[in-house]
C-alpha cells in the first residue's frame, strides 16, 4: 500500500483482493472505507491473460450494462463482501473494502517501469506512443498505462490503454491526437477496413444504436485508434482536486426519460463519468420536470461525442440531484444505470439539413 498517502484511488487504477480478483477502479471519489470498482479479471488456469506464474480470465466480457449486471450478480451470490449499496447514488454496485486490498496497481508507476525497460513489441509501442505524447506537450508524470499492461498479464493480442491525468494534459493529448490521426502521422491512424466494420457491428449488437449512430459516434472518438498495427485508447482521468468529494451530491431516481437537448458545456465529457451540461430541453418521453440541466454517462462509448451548441438525444434514468454544498436541487439524466438494462444511450443528432 506504499504511496497511498500521497495519491488516492483514481479512475482506471486496479486493486487486487486476497482471492486474486482484479478490480478496475471507477472514478476518483469513494466511500471512506472502500473503493468503487468493477471486477474484470479472475484467476483461471485456462485464462488467456497472464504470466509465467498466474493466468486470468475476464469476467466482464464486454463494457455493457447487461454484462456488468452479470458480474454484480456473481459477486452478490459468491462474494457478498464486495457488494455495496450506495446511499449517495441510490444503487447497488461493487466496491472493495480497503482492508481487502492486497495490492494497488498505479498506472503512472507501471508506465515508468515499462518505458525504462520495454520487454516486448507491445511495450515498445507503448514507449513510442508515450514519447510522442510527451513531445506534444503532455507531462510524463501525468501519463499512465492501465488494462492488462498495468497488471503485467498482457499478451501479443492486447491493446494499449493509456491514462492521462487532469484537464490540462487531457486537452494537450486531445489536440495532438486529433491532428496526428487525421493526418496519419507517425504511424497513427483511425479504424479502417474490417476493424472499422467490426467496431460498428459490435456497437450495434450491444447497444441501442444504429449503424449510422455508431459512425457518428466513432467520428468523434479522438481517444482511440491504431498505432503501428496496435489498437490504442487514451483515457482522461480527473485529478483529486478536479473530482467532487463522495457524497457532495445525492442522486435520487425519478423514473425513465428520453429527451433532446442542446449541449451548453462539454468540457467534462472526456472523463468518466462523461458530463454534458444541457439547455433547451425537449422531453420526448417521461416526466416533464423543470431545471433539467445535465446528462451524465458512465458508459465510455458516449464520451466526447458532442460539443457546445450541438443537439443530442438522451435516454436514461431521471435523477433528482441534491447538491449539499450549494444547497440546491436540480435534475439530470443518467446513462448507464442498472435499471436501464442496456437500453440507455446518448446520440449526437445530425445537423438540420444533413
Amino acid at each position: 500500500m506504499k504511496g497511498l498517502e500521497l495519491r488516492g484511488f483514481r479512475d482506471r487504477d486496479f486493486v487486487e483482493t486476497p482471492e486474486g480478483f482484479l478490480f478496475c477502479v471507477v472514478g476518483c471519489a469513494h466511500p471512506e472505507d472502500r473503493v468503487i470498482a468493477y471486477l474484470k479479471y479472475v484467476p483461471s488456469e485456462s485464462g488467456k491473460w497472464g504470466d509465467l506464474n498466474r493466468r486470468f480470465s475476464r469476467t466482464l466480457k464486454a463494457y455493457t450494462i447487461p454484462d456488468l449486471r452479470k458480474t454484480i450478480d456473481f459477486i452478490g451470490e459468491k462474494y457478498p463482501q464486495y457488494l455495496y449499496y450506495s446511499d449517495v447514488f441510490s444503487t447497488w454496485m461493487t466496491a472493495v473494502p480497503k482492508d481487502r486490498i492486497v495490492r494497488h496497481y498505479i498506472p503512472e508507476q507501471r508506465l515508468r517501469d515499462v518505458i525504462r525497460n520495454p520487454k516486448n513489441v507491445l511495450e515498445r509501442r507503448l514507449e513510442e506512443l508515450t514519447k510522442m505524447l510527451v513531445d506534444s506537450g503532455v507531462e510524463l508524470g501525468f501519463l499512465g498505462v492501465t488494462g492488462s499492461i498495468l497488471l503485467g498479464i498482457h499478451q501479443p493480442f492486447s491493446d494499449i490503454d493509456l491514462t492521462v491525468y487532469g484537464m490540462k494534459n487531457s486537452k494537450h493529448a486531445r489536440q495532438f491526437l486529433e491532428e496526428a490521426v487525421k493526418k496519419r502521422k507517425n504511424g497513427l491512424n483511425s479504424f479502417q477496413g474490417s476493424l472499422l466494420k467490426n467496431w460498428i457491428k459490435s456497437k450495434v449488437e450491444k447497444h441501442p444504436i444504429t449503424a449510422d449512430d455508431a459512425r457518428r459516434i466513432l467520428s468523434r472518438k479522438w481517444n482511440m485508434g491504431v498505432f503501428k498495427g496496435v489498437r490504442f485508447s487514451i483515457h482522461p482521468v480527473r485529478l483529486e482536486h478536479e473530482a467532487e468529494p463522495y457524497g457532495a451530491r445525492l442522486y435520487r431516481p425519478r423514473g425513465e426519460i428520453t429527451i433532446r437537448a442542446t449541449v451548453s458545456d462539454a468540457s467534462e465529457s472526456m472523463f468518466l463519468p462523461a458530463i454534458y451540461k444541457i439547455r433547451d430541453v425537449e422531453v420526448i418521453e417521461g416526466p416533464k420536470v423543470e431545471d433539467l440541466v445535465e446528462a451524465c454517462s458512465y458508459e465510455s462509448l458516449y464520451d466526447s461525442l458532442a460539443e457546445e451548441g450541438e443537439r443530442i438525444q438522451v435516454r436514461g434514468r431521471l435523477e433528482l440531484v441534491i447538491d449539499r454544498r450549494e444547497k440546491r436541487e436540480y435534475y439530470r439524466v443518467l446513462v448507464g444505470s442498472l435499471e436501464g438494462g442496456g437500453k440507455e444511450y446518448i446520440k449526437p443528432l445530425p445537423k438540420a439539413g444533413l
